[in-house]
Formats: C-alpha cells, sequence, structure tokens
C-alpha cells in the first residue's frame, strides 16, 4: 500500500512540474456590436507583430492590415480614408494598447517597449487603456468587428515567440 501512496505522489508531482505557467490574456472588445467577426489567431503562427497598415478617415479607424513576421493578415475593414503603414524595429513588440471609441473605433495608441507612441485616429469618445495581464508578455495578435470600418477591437497577448528572436 505505501508503495501505491508513493508512486501516486511521484506522478503527481512529476505532472505539477509538467505545468507550463499562464501567459495568454485578451483584453477588449472595445466598440461596437456592427460588423463581421475577425481574428488574426492564426497570423500569430507567421511570427511576431512587424508591421501595422491602419486605414484612418476624419472620424474612424476604417481598416487594419498586420504583419506577422514577413507575411501580411487579410486587410479588413473599409476603403475610404487615408492608409498609414508603421514598421516596427528589430525585437520590438507592443505591449500596452489604448485608445477611443463610440459605435466604431475612432483613435489607437500603440505603445512598444521601446518607448514609441503609434498614434491614429480621432481623439474623441470613451477611452481605453488595455495592457498584458502576465509580465513579460506582448500583443501576438487582434481581433474584432469590422464593416465599413473597424467596429470594435479584441487585443490577445502572450509571450514573444522564442523561435523568432531575430525579427
Amino acid at each position: 500500500m505505501l508503495t501505491v501512496v508513493l508512486l501516486a505522489l511521484l506522478c503527481a508531482s512529476a505532472s505539477a512540474s509538467a505545468i507550463q505557467a499562464r501567459a495568454a490574456s485578451f483584453n477588449g472588445e472595445y466598440g461596437g456590436g456592427g460588423g463581421e467577426r475577425f481574428s488574426h489567431s492564426g497570423n500569430q503562427l507567421d511570427g511576431p507583430i512587424t508591421a501595422i497598415r491602419i486605414r484612418v478617415s476624419k472620424y474612424y479607424i476604417i481598416g487594419l492590415q498586420v504583419r506577422y513576421g514577413k507575411v501580411w493578415s487579410n486587410y479588413v475593414g473599409g476603403t475610404q480614408g487615408d492608409l498609414e503603414e508603421i514598421f516596427l524595429y528589430a525585437g520590438e513588440s507592443v505591449v500596452q494598447v489604448s485608445g477611443k471609441y463610440d459605435s466604431y473605433l475612432r483613435k489607437l495608441v500603440l505603445v512598444t517597449d521601446k518607448f514609441r507612441f503609434l498614434s491614429f485616429g480621432k481623439d474623441t469618445g470613451t477611452s481605453f487603456n488595455a495592457v498584458p495581464l502576465y509580465p513579460n508578455t506582448v500583443l501576438r495578435f487582434f481581433s474584432g468587428r469590422a464593416g465599413s470600418r473597424i467596429d470594435a477591437i479584441g487585443l490577445h497577448w502572450d509571450y514573444y515567440p522564442s523561435d523568432y528572436e531575430n525579427y
């Protein structure tokens, strides 16, 4: 009987050490309920966020496209407005996202671990500020709702992919 108890304790100890610490977290959705759902969850497998294209109009964030590693996601949103494109430095990551919204996304500010503030859109609406729940995690991908504009945005955080350290 003692052998069975010792074996059970040994197995429990081994399985507990195999459990990894939780790192993924989510903020959002910020915005309205219109538009069609989108998610870049599969894109994060292409690598870390390395560039962002955002289309803005006078009042709203119209569209979004993100480069993961060297691969661009599908574009979501409308076609009006001006297209802005920002490239992150090698190894740079987004560590905070803030902005404004009402029925649509109006402003987006991305803060990087290199202390850059990348700001898009108008400063009107309800404010939000999103950071990861767990330390040493970064923005890994976006989700949300989009139609002729970005209706709502969700932010997904996790560890920077270790196999992409040289980006």
